[in-house]
């Protein structure tokens, strides 16, 4: 079977698909515009690592996608590859991005409110001046808190943003973000008894599977911890701890990384991550990932990787329950087994 009729067959199959959260991207998903989200990726003459490797696409390169392809030469986990117009990539360092500026808001809440960067990635600075110390790029389907709204001295409309982590304000262009509306963030099934609630997570398929008393509702690849029980720089071990778990906490957003304020983009630096529900005492969380999208093998410090579009379901159907406009929610939550 040649890739088009591939690519053809398969659209027809997933047609007849049903699932109540968002599926897994398969291969009848629009084409459209990607970006590089690691140092560099290589470019080949066909769809496999063993081919020709034609260049380096560096990162935070946009590309247009123009077909998606399922390579008979893998790699096994995720053999998804995307054509451009001079050859071949691997999907698994590409994030699919849109560009949606939106007009900016006039106002928002005295205590802050969520918003989600609409463009493939924009700039932060200390001030809200292009000229002032430039901080972190802020990427597509991260989460922000903005605290205010000031004009900067562009004469554009900037919001404030307020770093979870470090506790510090900094500012980004305005129409870069949008709005989280409350109507996105209703809980999901909340007819059910918190018990009859499960999530379960096989490290050995790299699978999660969510549970509506006996019935699995939804399953999706994910990426587990690195396998690697000795502590890293910050003592906690890499490897997802295996056993049965709680959801304890949950926030919209989270800085993971070392806790620094840098414009370095090859700094361990991950403001902004989406959609945190928090099962262990050290930190590991189920989260959306907007740096890889290569599901199917371990690939974190210990976290459970999710798309950003199914952690953020996974969010709103788990408990406890966390209001739109609350930043953390803690409490004895849904059932989480990881083996």
């Amino acid at each position: 079977m040649n890739r088009r009729s591939f690519v053809k067959l398969a659209a027809l199959a997933a047609g007849g698909m049903i699932c109540t959260p968002p599926p897994p991207i398969n291969f009848n998903d629009p084409i459209g515009l990607g970006r590089v989200t690691v140092t560099s990726i290589g470019l080949y003459l066909e769809p496999s690592f063993q081919a020709t490797r034609l260049a380096y696409i560096e990162r935070d390169t946009l590309l247009t996608l123009l077909e998606r392809i399922r390579s008979d030469d893998g790699p096994v986990n995720n053999p998804v590859w995307y054509q451009i117009s001079d050859g071949f990539i691997h999907s698994g360092h590409i994030q699919c991005v849109s560009w949606k500026p939106v007009q900016p808001r006039s106002e928002v809440p005295e205590n802050g409110a969520l918003f989600e960067v609409c463009v493939p990635f924009t700039r932060s600075y200390r001030k809200p001046d292009p000229q002032s110390d430039p901080l972190y790029r802020l990427y597509y389907q991260s989460i922000a808190w903005v605290t205010s709204i000031e004009k900067g001295s562009d004469g554009r409309t900037w919001y404030c943003l307020l770093d979870d982590l470090l506790k510090v304000k900094y500012y980004t262009r305005a129409e870069h973000l949008r709005f989280i509306e409350k109507e996105e963030l209703e809980p999901i099934s909340t007819h059910l008894e918190p018990h009859e609630k499960r999530i379960e997570v096989s490290l050995a398929y790299q699978e999660l599977r969510v549970y509506e008393k006996e019935e699995v509702i939804f399953r999706t690849r994910i990426s587990s911890g690195i396998p690697n029980q000795e502590p890293g720089p910050n003592g906690i071990p890499t490897a997802t701890p295996r056993g049965r778990f709680y959801i304890t906490k949950k926030t919209p957003l989270r800085h993971m990384g070392d806790g620094h304020l840098t414009p370095n983009l090859e700094a361990y630096e991950l403001p902004g991550v989406p959609w945190v529900s928090f099962f262990h005492k050290t930190g590991v969380a189920f989260h959306g990932t907007y740096w890889h999208t290569d599901f199917g093998r371990p690939k974190s410090h210990g976290c459970v990787n999710m798309r950003s579009e199914e952690a953020k379901w996974l969010f709103r159907w788990c408990t406890p329950v966390i209001e739109a406009d609350e930043i953390l929610k803690a409490g004895h939550g849904t059932t989480v087994d990881v083996f």
